[in-house]
Order: C-alpha cells, then sequence, then structure tokens
C-alpha cells in the first residue's frame, strides 16, 4: 500500500490588517517529498504521529507536501494560489496512492477563498477520486465546514486545549486508514453546526464548560459503531460564515447514526450556550489580584495579544501596569528596531528605549524606561515535551534581555513567538521562580508549558487584534443568527 501524506496550516486572524505572504509560510515550514518526513519524523505534532503509525505497518508512506506559517493575517490569492499550485504538483507526481493522511487546521482563510481548507481538501479529493479513503486531523480551533467534510471520510480534531494530543490524533488517523484498507471498517463523517460562539476564555479542555463536553464526546465514543468523536471549539477571529463551534461523528458506514449523535451533542451544547460566554477582568484588577496572590510566580494570560491567535506580540498594556506598580515581573515583546538598539548599547550597559506599541494602534503606546542589558541571544531554542503545538524547534530572531531597576525583565524578539515552551526562558538563563508575575501572551495555549511552574493563573482582557470581548469586533461574514450576538431560544431549529 502506499500512503500519502499532506499538511497545510495556518490559523488566519481577519482582524488583522496586514497580510499573511509566502514568506510567512517560507520562515516557518514549506518542504516537499522526503524533507516532510525529516522535519516532522519523532515530533508532537501530528503528522510526526502519521509516520509513526506508518512505520509500524506494512506500507510505503509517501510524504508530499507540508507548510505552516504563524497565526496572522489574511492570506494573499498570489500566496494561496502558490501553494495550492505546488500541493496539487506534488500529488499530481506521486504515482498511484491507496489513501491519503491529511492535515488542514480548520480556520485558514485568503482573500478571495475564505474556506481555504474546504477548497484544497475538495481538489485531492477530486484529484485521487471517490475509492481512495482521506483521513484528517484538525485542530479544534478551525471553523468546521461542509466542505471540509464531504471531501474527507474521517476526520478526528484534537481533545486538549492546549494541544498536547496531536500526535497521538495522528497515530489515530493513521490506524483509522489502515483499518479502512484493511476492510475493517468504513468510515462515514456527519457534522453538527450549533449557531454558538464558545469565547476563546472558555475553551481550555481542563476546565468547563469543556471538561464534561469533552467527557461526553468520550462516551459517545464508546457506542457500538462510532469510530470517533470532535468537538470544535471555533476560532472567533476568522470572519467567516464558517466561523462557530461544530461536532463531528464518525461512525463506521452508518452515517444515520453519525448525524443522530452529532444533533444529539449539538443540542447539549445549545442548552449551555450562557456557559460560553466570558468573564473579563480589566488589566489594573488583574495586575492588583497578582500582587495580592499568595502564589508566585503567577501567570497573567495577555488575551487580547495572543500571538498563537495571530496577534503582534507586541502589546504593552500589561508591561505599563506592571512597571507603574514596580511588580517584579517577565513579559516577552517583538520589536526589531529595539533588539538592534539595545546590540549597540552592549551587554552591561544602560539605555532608555521605547519597547512594543509599534505594530499599530490596537495594543497600547510604546513602553519607554531606562533598561540595562542582560544578554544578546541568537533566539534559538528548543522543546522536548509534548506542548500546546507540536512544534521541537523554534527560532524567535536575533534576541535582547533588558532590564528595569523596578524589576521587569523583558526578552526583546527580531519574530514573533508563540509562548508554548518555557525553554523560551530557561535556555537563555531566566529562572521563571525569580519573578512575582510571568506575562504570557495568550489564552490557553501556553499553559501546558507554565503549569508546571505557575500555581495560579488569570486571564487578562487585554486590547488587541485578539481581544476577548467579541462584542466589540466588526463582523461581515459571520452565521446570522449567532449566539451570544443573537439569543432567541428558536435560534437552534431555525439553523438546522
Amino acid at each position: 500500500m502506499r500512503i500519502g501524506i499532506i499538511a497545510l496550516l495556518q490559523e488566519t486572524n481577519t482582524f488583522i490588517s496586514e497580510s499573511t505572504t509566502i514568506e510567512h509560510f517560507r520562515e516557518n515550514l514549506l518542504v516537499t517529498g522526503e524533507d516532510v518526513r525529516t522535519h516532522f519524523a519523532g515530533t508532537e505534532h501530528e503528522v510526526g504521529g502519521f509516520f509513526d503509525r506508518l512505520d509500524q505497518a506494512v506500507c510505503v508512506t509517501v510524504p508530499l507536501f507540508a507548510t505552516r506559517a504563524l497565526p496572522f493575517g489574511t492570506i494573499t490569492d498570489e500566496t494561496y494560489a502558490a501553494l495550492l499550485e505546488e500541493l496539487l504538483h506534488s500529488l499530481r507526481g506521486a504515482g498511484s496512492l491507496d489513501g491519503l493522511l491529511v492535515a488542514p487546521h480548520g480556520a485558514t482563510v485568503s482573500e478571495t477563498v475564505r474556506d481555504v481548507d474546504g477548497d484544497w481538501l475538495t481538489r485531492v479529493r477530486e484529484i485521487v477520486g471517490p475509492d481512495v479513503p482521506i483521513i484528517s486531523t484538525a485542530d479544534p480551533h478551525g471553523n468546521l465546514s461542509p466542505k471540509m467534510i464531504a471531501a474527507v471520510d474521517a476526520i478526528t480534531a484534537y481533545r486538549t486545549n492546549p494541544h498536547v494530543d496531536q500526535r497521538v490524533r495522528g497515530i489515530e488517523a493513521a490506524d483509522l486508514l489502515l483499518r479502512t484498507l484493511d476492510g475493517e471498517i468504513r468510515p462515514v463523517t456527519a457534522a453538527a453546526f450549533p449557531p454558538l460562539l464558545i469565547n476563546i476564555d472558555k475553551q481550555c479542555s481542563e476546565e468547563e464548560p469543556c471538561r464534561s463536553l469533552l467527557k461526553l464526546a468520550a462516551e459517545m465514543r464508546s457506542r457500538p459503531g462510532v469510530l470517533s468523536t470532535s468537538l470544535f471549539l471555533g476560532f472567533p477571529y476568522a470572519d467567516v460564515p464558517e466561523m462557530g463551534s461544530a461536532f463531528a461523528v464518525v461512525t463506521d458506514g452508518d452515517s444515520e447514526l453519525a448525524q443522530q449523535l452529532a444533533d444529539e451533542f449539538a443540542a447539549v451544547m445549545w442548552e449551555r450556550r450562557h456557559e460560553f460566554v466570558a468573564d473579563l477582568i480589566d488589566v489594573e484588577k488583574a495586575v492588583q489580584q497578582a500582587i495580592d496572590a499568595p502564589e508566585s510566580p503567577l501567570l497573567l494570560l495577555d488575551m487580547g495579544d495572543n500571538v498563537g491567535g495571530g496577534s503582534a506580540a507586541d502589546g504593552t498594556a500589561l508591561a505599563n501596569e506592571l512597571y507603574r506598580r514596580q511588580v517584579k515581573a517577565f513579559i516577552c515583546l517583538n520589536d526589531p528596531e529595539a533588539v538592534m538598539q539595545a546590540e549597540e548599547t552592549g551587554v552591561g550597559n544602560r539605555v532608555t528605549m521605547s519597547v512594543g506599541g509599534k505594530t499599530d494602534d490596537l495594543h497600547g503606546e510604546p513602553f519607554t524606561a531606562e533598561f540595562t542589558v542582560r544578554a544578546i541571544t541568537d533566539g534559538q531554542f528548543e522543546e522536548p515535551e509534548a506542548r500546546h503545538g507540536g512544534m521541537r524547534h523554534f527560532d524567535q530572531g536575533r534576541t535582547a534581555i533588558v532590564t528595569t531597576d523596578a524589576g521587569l525583565t523583558v526578552m526583546l524578539t527580531s519574530r514573533r513567538m508563540v509562548p508554548f515552551s518555557l525553554h523560551q526562558l530557561t535556555d537563555f538563563g531566566i529562572d521563571p521562580s525569580a519573578f512575582k508575575v510571568i506575562v504570557a501572551k495568550g489564552v490557553n495555549a501556553p499553559i501546558a508549558a507554565y503549569a508546571p511552574v505557575c500555581p495560579k493563573l488569570i486571564r487578562v482582557n487585554t486590547p488587541g487584534a485578539t481581544t476577548a470581548d467579541v462584542m466589540s469586533l466588526e463582523y461581515h461574514h459571520r452565521r446570522r443568527p449567532m449566539f451570544p450576538f443573537e439569543d432567541d431560544p428558536s435560534m437552534f431549529n431555525q439553523v438546522r
């Protein structure tokens, strides 16, 4: 058996004014052929899971195409066209394939094609035909679409947020494909799409309401004939018709059962819809709670400047307040200009700089203070454990570590960096236990990395492109009606 592997991954924030270009993909990952195996084999990513399971089977693994860019703005049409051409060229040149394992994100958007994942999966299906099984993984932050469901035989989303089970889901997907090719099962998939947005601060899998919903999803998987179930939390920062939550069920040849269970689960979600509304804590209140807390270091999650949601990574709201209150704290800001200034100043010397707040007017004014330059590094580090995103190698570019006399340590990076690894601190000699407060620019994703050293966390309603206050965002393409923007009990039946 010859099994192909394809991955195209980006979480697109359409509220960001800047665009994602081909350079963003090249900077992160854009490979074909055996380079796919070289990059992913042995990683905690789902594509690493594909290779792990297939290596145990009697088959030929055919890595075709893999690309990934950090979350950012809408992908240009030129970029998507180039990626799609390379993907389809790799597929057409692969020869006869018995099956495909694919890894879309689920929230990828271009200027013209708003459902990029549904589009490229449909193109793949058209090339291989209806009889070649396609099994897909997905990020639960994807906005699942009917086109995605129609293009694949089965889909399985990560079950944890932070995402620490990506490799396991890749293994599951590969196992489903192998069992299908052996004639043991015939997977069919159905989905339900309740008119419901799950706020980003309610999407942690270890907290309610998601914890009990995921338990129900697990119970459904134990029923006869059910192969997989997936809760899609949705990505509220992609203004597309598909935006919102969903639930997918894969059964062994029983499409009626799959739809019945998906509808049952969607009804439970709808009944609990008020539990998905955000609990918003402003900057001043959050910092005061951190000061009063007996625990340390305390983790402040900067929701408005969530790098994993595409934001700028240079929001200063928390930096300014922590500096004003003279809290011993750590924060990371993306500011290539300040890195250069610190490098020119030299390690051990002092300089007055304005840092952060330079990308746009959404994330606060630049933070100005006198700093001592403590270190200049290449910004490369490695995460060996299973952490959100499944990535192992990180490169945040030239990096400067500077401190104020008031106790604020600022890591300045030349590239935006997601806060998914504690090695972002420890590999550069920063001791997390030395601080009263650590700021991570995320909502749930950083928890896997920081929970071992931070006994308590507070999610902070900061300003920015990923604000948790979704009522303040101006949507043009979302589903209507949709809770919490509209709230009428009859909405659920109207959209089904």
